[in-house]
């Protein structure tokens, strides 16, 4: 009798182990990095002092919300990161102002995806309104042009 339980034991673990395992992968969702810049001239508008991080409010437009982001001021870079879009299937409407004047509006169509045992995000649709902007298609920042 122990014999086939320990039988049974080994064949049910072996079973387990039969099934598919691609083991499990995760990617995060993209930050949104944002450089504000005079426009004519190029310099950052926080690197030159035309600006402080403290004036920076963003806002969801739907409820008035104030949305968290993080302003990335080491080695001098001075980029705004809004870091918590794409983490789940959503539509985001955003805007961001600096020293209450509004520099831009962000909307993004967000699909949070699993398909081969990866999660992952498919943004359907991202505009920038209001404002001029270049997005730099190797580091994903996008540079606001401010007159």
């Amino acid at each position: 009798m122990r014999k086939i339980t320990l039988l049974f034991i080994l064949f049910a673990f072996m079973l387990q182990s039969c099934g598919e395992s691609c083991g499990e992968c995760f990617t995060a969702p993209q930050n949104f990095m944002f450089e504000i810049v005079d426009k004519e001239s190029g310099p950052n508008l926080f690197t030159n002092g035309t600006y402080m991080s403290s004036q920076i409010q963003i806002k969801n437009t739907l409820n008035d919300s104030p949305v968290e982001f993080t302003f990335i001021n080491e080695n001098n870079i001075n980029l705004i990161s809004i870091d918590g879009v794409g983490w789940k299937t959503e539509i985001v409407n955003l805007k961001v102002d600096i020293a209450n004047n509004q520099l831009f509006k962000l909307y993004v169509d967000a699909e949070r995806k699993s398909a081969d045992c990866c999660n992952f995000t498919k943004y359907k649709e991202i505009t920038l309104s209001e404002c001029e902007f270049e997005l730099d298609s190797q580091t994903g920042i996008y540079k606001i042009l401010v007159e």
